[in-house]
C-alpha cells in the first residue's frame, strides 16, 4: 500500500472543506445573532446603535438563515463526510459514558482516566455540544419566528416564546463562550477547523480509536489481491480492491 502524502507527514484529514464551510459559517451567523440580540435586549446599547428596526431584521434573517448552510452541505454527495460524522455524533460508546462518569473528578485525576479511554473522533462533551446546539437552535427558530409573527397566537404563547428565547439564549452564550475558550486552548484542534488536517501524534492521544478506524480503511482501500500463480495469466496478477 503506498501512503498518502499526509499520512507519510503523520496527518490526518479530519474535515473536508464542506464541514468547515459549515461551521465557519454558522459561527458567523452566530457571532451576528449574539450581537444584535444583546442590541435588543440591553437598552444601553441599542440607544448606542440606534435603527432598532434595521438591527430587528438583521437578527430575524440570520436566524432563518442558520440552518441554510447545513441542510445545503447535507443536500447533495459533496456531504458525505458530514453525514459520516453526525452518524458519529449519534453513536455512544462505553468510553463516552465512561467520559462523562469522571467529568467531576480533580483536574489531574480527570486527565489520567480520560487519557486511558478509546475515545472516537468525537467526545461525549463534543456530542453533548452538538445535540444542544442542533436541538437549542431549532428551539431558538421556532420561538423567534413566533415573535416575528405572534398575530395568530394566543397572549400565552408570546409571552412563553419570550421567556424561552431569552433564557435559551443566554444559555448559548454560556456555551459558545466555553466552545471557544476550549478551542482556544487547543491549537492543534483549532487548526484543524481552520486547515482540515491533524497530527496523527494529537489523534493518538484524544481520539485513539477513530486513529484505528482511519487506518482500517486504508488497509482496506490499499490491500491488494494476488492471483494464484498457475491460473489464467501467465506468472499470475495483481489486482487493487
Amino acid at each position: 500500500m503506498k501512503a498518502t502524502a499526509p499520512e507519510r507527514s503523520g496527518l490526518l484529514a479530519r474535515f473536508d472543506r464542506v464541514e468547515r464551510a459549515v461551521h465557519w459559517t454558522n459561527a458567523f451567523l452566530f457571532a451576528v445573532l449574539v450581537l444584535t440580540g444583546a442590541a435588543l435586549y440591553l437598552t444601553p446599547l441599542i440607544a448606542l446603535v440606534g435603527r432598532r428596526e434595521l438591527v430587528e431584521r438583521i437578527h430575524l434573517y440570520a436566524g432563518i438563515a442558520l440552518p441554510v448552510p447545513l441542510i445545503l452541505a447535507l443536500s447533495g454527495s459533496w456531504g458525505q463526510a458530514l453525514r459520516r460524522d453526525i452518524r458519529r455524533f449519534n453513536r455512544w460508546s462505553e468510553a463516552d459514558r465512561r467520559w462523562l462518569r469522571v467529568m467531576f473528578q480533580e483536574q489531574p485525576r480527570r486527565r489520567l482516566s480520560r487519557a486511558q479511554l478509546r475515545t472516537g473522533k468525537f467526545n461525549a462533551g463534543q456530542k453533548l455540544n452538538a445535540a444542544f446546539t442542533a436541538g437549542g437552535g431549532l428551539v431558538m427558530l421556532a420561538s423567534g419566528l413566533l415573535l416575528r409573527w405572534y398575530r395568530p397566537f394566543p397572549l400565552s404563547w408570546r409571552a412563553g416564546a419570550t421567556f424561552v428565547h431569552n433564557w435559551l439564549a443566554l444559555l448559548f452564550v454560556v456555551v459558545i463562550t466555553g466552545h471557544v475558550l476550549m478551542a482556544l486552548s487547543d491549537r492543534d484542534a483549532l487548526k484543524s477547523m481552520l486547515f482540515g488536517r491533524i497530527s496523527r501524534a494529537w489523534a493518538r492521544r484524544h481520539a485513539p480509536a477513530w486513529v484505528d478506524e482511519v487506518d482500517a480503511e486504508s488497509q482496506d482501500d490499499g490491500a491488494l489481491v494476488t492471483a494464484p500463480a498457475g491460473g489464467g495469466d501467465q506468472g499470475g496478477s495483481e489486482a487493487r480492491v
